[in-house]
C-alpha cells in the first residue's frame, strides 16, 4: 500500500519560515525554499533542517527563492542571521 501525503505537507517538508525584519519594517515573513545571503566571511546559502548557527552579513543582496519558484532579492547593507533548522531570522 503506498501511502500519499497532502502537497500541503510536502511543500512544508521543502521550506523553513524566513524573517527578514528591520526596526519598524518586516520585509519579508513566510516559507523560503532557501535564502542565499552575503555572510562577512563569504556568501552562505540556507536551506530546509540546516544546522543551528548565527553570523553577521555585509551590504549586498539576499535572494529568497519560495516553494512556487519565484526569486526576491532584498538589498542590505548589514545585519545579523540566525538558523535554527526550521526558522532563520535576519535582522538589519
Amino acid at each position: 500500500m503506498k501511502l500519499s501525503l497532502p502537497n500541503t505537507a510536502m511543500a512544508a517538508g521543502n521550506t523553513f519560515h524566513l524573517v527578514i525584519a528591520s526596526v519598524g519594517e518586516t520585509r519579508f515573513d513566510g516559507a523560503a525554499a532557501s535564502a542565499t545571503l552575503p555572510g562577512t566571511d563569504g556568501e552562505l546559502t540556507v536551506l530546509p533542517n540546516h544546522e543551528p548557527f548565527i553570523t553577521t552579513l555585509k551590504p549586498g543582496f539576499i535572494r529568497v527563492k519560495l516553494a512556487d519558484g519565484d526569486v526576491r532579492d532584498f538589498p542590505i547593507e548589514s545585519g545579523v542571521l540566525e538558523c535554527t533548522g526550521e526558522r532563520a531570522v535576519v535582522l538589519l
